[in-house]
């Protein structure tokens, strides 16, 4: 194998906790995967690419984002490969190489908004939440109907006390600052 094949394999490896050497390619990942049909690559393919240390194809893949973290994948493993973790490391990738194809920015926009929004407040500040992924979403689209799209909801939610307008903060946030920090830790070191 060549340096950067192996490189790339134990990279992915070391962030998802899994022996991707132990796959065999047997396909029961595939086979028990709900959205295998949505995939442009199945996920034993994906876990080929990196096995021969193409990262490059498997973080461009459409697939990652498709999949849903249902752990199938990792449950019918025969050889214990945490298929699901690794679909976790690719997106994950995907975001740091900057690869991330247009149709998927707006997810990625979501989770770090949801993200910034815990790590602020301790826990989800919904008014908030939206305003601020609304608003993002506008200033790298630009599309004015996204921006209003869901407008008409919010009444019916307040009206059926499903919204909070002012939303709640966590007293001791230091004690979630230190969850974010420890996980951005393991993850500067993996």
């Amino acid at each position: 194998m060549s340096t950067v094949q192996n490189e790339s394999l134990a990279l992915v490896e070391e962030r998802a906790h899994t022996r991707l050497s132990d796959c065999y390619q047997c396909g029961k990942c595939s086979a028990g995967c709900p959205m295998a049909a949505q995939m442009d690559l199945l996920p034993n393919q994906l876990i080929r690419l990196v096995q021969l240390g193409r990262i490059e194809r498997a973080v461009q893949s459409d697939a990652i984002w498709q999949c849903v973290s249902c752990l199938a994948c990792t449950t019918r493993c025969p050889k214990s490969v945490d298929c699901a973790a690794v679909m976790d490391v690719l997106r994950q990738l995907s975001v740091e190489l900057d690869c991330v194809a247009a149709e998927h920015r707006r997810t990625v926009l979501f989770q770090t908004t949801f993200l910034d929004n815990i790590r602020r407040n301790g826990r989800l500040r919904e008014l908030e939440l939206v305003g601020t992924f609304k608003t993002r979403a506008f200033l790298d689209e630009l599309n004015v109907p996204f921006l209003f799209k869901d407008a008409m909801l919010g009444p019916k939610m307040l009206k059926r006390r499903k919204l909070s307008l002012l939303g709640v903060r966590v007293k001791d946030r230091a004690v979630v600052q230190r969850i974010f920090d420890r996980c951005q830790t393991r993850r500067a070191s993996a």
